[in-house]
């Protein structure tokens, strides 16, 4: 039983063995078959590829020179210039509303009725009270005056005299009490109509008629809310403020409200007030600038973020963000050559303004620098451009740029044939 089994596990490793030793050409170099190399395997491996010593693909960009808006960014709250909490200077019964929520309303229009039929009673008893003083009045001067005439014949005494004169004096202060008492009361009667302060939109109402409205409600009875001109208020570097006041003395800075992606433009208007001092707890300025919003784009209390251009330089080089690369010795782009080798050459930059970026020394208009792929660059490598034109690359053995005599079923747009799969 020993032997068979151990001729048992002899034949099955040899079994095994034949199943699992390479053939001819296997384990080779990349892109070897039996025989020989594969089909479709390029010596060096992969086309564009790195590890064999091929030649890396990059995506560059021609440094221009151009004129390069300077903006500034910063983030706003828009604010009515106007608000108003209407609230009622007399307390009664509210009458009536003469308005809708959410309407506009223009300076001057009555939006409610306080019950006036108190105060016209006031009103009565102050004229009637008047009208009694004055009658009296009448009365004591023309005793004083029969007085005088007979203080004038020794027939009275003079103290008599006085006390009329006092009386008189205490009737005309009893008639000018009377005119306050009525004036208070037609005062009262003009404060029970409840007019627009401003011109603008009405909010929510906060009482309905039928209710009693006090002077001490907080609420009050409305929001009435200017909205065209509206402001947005934002605050800005403290570096920042030279620039922005020598705009504004050049006859006004332009500020741009967008939504709150920043991608869309709601409105365009012009910054008008900085603020008298410094936020010494930030380090900035706060800032208005003015909207005419004739169509309502923008909206109270709304976030949105701004944009206000200070400055143009004229005539500066600038090239894609993407290009400029960091380093120890400081920022650095890599430059093609006609020779198509990729060069480090470090740069100064200057301002950046969305996907531009100033180069103020280093660089020269009209070269060309390595926006994409490097990562795969070493200096004095031969690079590979994706955004060069077809007529600019190596043909392949058939005069054509990019493709195989007759091949088309592998080209891509623009004539370049698909690479043939490397080998695994």
């Amino acid at each position: 039983m020993m032997l068979l089994l151990l001729a048992g596990l002899s034949a099955g490793g040899y079994y095994a063995y034949q199943r699992t030793k390479p053939t001819d050409g296997e384990g080779g170099p990349p892109g070897m078959g039996p025989g020989g190399p594969r089909p479709g395997a390029a010596a060096g491996g992969p086309s564009g590829g790195r590890r064999f010593g091929g030649e890396p693909r990059v995506g560059s960009a021609l440094a221009v020179r151009t004129d390069l808006p300077v903006h500034l960014s910063a983030l706003g709250t828009v604010t009515a210039i106007e608000s108003v909490v209407v609230r009622s200077r007399v307390e009664g019964e509210l009458q009536s509303l003469h308005f809708t929520e959410g309407q506009r309303v223009k300076k001057g229009d009555l939006l409610a009725q306080i019950d006036p039929r108190a105060f016209e009673v006031e009103l009565a008893q102050g004229q009637a009270a008047k009208a009694r003083n004055q009658a009296l009045l009448v009365n004591a001067k023309e005793d004083l005056a029969r007085y005088e005439t007979l203080l004038a014949q020794d027939s009275i005494a003079a103290q008599q005299v006085s006390n009329q004169r006092s009386l008189v004096r205490q009737y005309e202060a009893a008639v000018l009490a009377d005119d306050a008492t009525i004036a208070n009361a037609q005062l009262s009667l003009k404060y029970a109509r409840i007019t627009a302060p401003i011109s603008g939109r009405v909010g929510l109402r906060q009482a309905t008629p039928g209710n009693i409205v006090r002077t001490s409600d907080t609420n009050g009875l409305l929001t009435l809310t200017q909205e065209a001109p509206i402001s947005v208020v934002f605050a800005l570097p403290e570096p920042q403020l030279a620039q922005v006041r020598s705009a504004i003395a050049r006859g006004g800075l332009p500020v741009e409200a967008r939504d709150r992606e920043n991608r869309t433009v709601l409105a365009t208007g012009t910054l008008r007030i900085l603020d008298n001092q410094i936020d010494v707890a930030t380090g900035t300025v706060k800032a208005k600038a003015i909207f005419a919003n004739d169509d309502g784009a923008l909206f109270p209390n709304q976030f949105v973020n701004v944009r206000l251009r200070v400055d143009t330089l004229a005539g500066v080089t600038v090239v894609p963000v993407t290009a400029i690369q960091r380093g120890a010795s400081g920022p650095f782009v890599y430059v093609i050559g006609e020779d198509r080798k990729a060069v480090m050459r470090p740069v100064k930059v200057g301002v950046l303004e969305g996907e531009q970026q100033q180069v103020t020394d280093g660089l020269q208009p009209g070269e060309r620098v390595v926006t994409d792929g490097v990562d795969r660059l070493r200096e004095g490598d031969t690079v590979k451009l994706d955004d060069a034109p077809p007529g600019g690359r190596a043909g392949r053995g058939d005069g054509r740029p990019g493709g195989a005599a007759g091949g088309k079923g592998g080209e891509r747009s623009g004539g370049e044939r698909r690479a043939a799969p490397a080998a695994p």
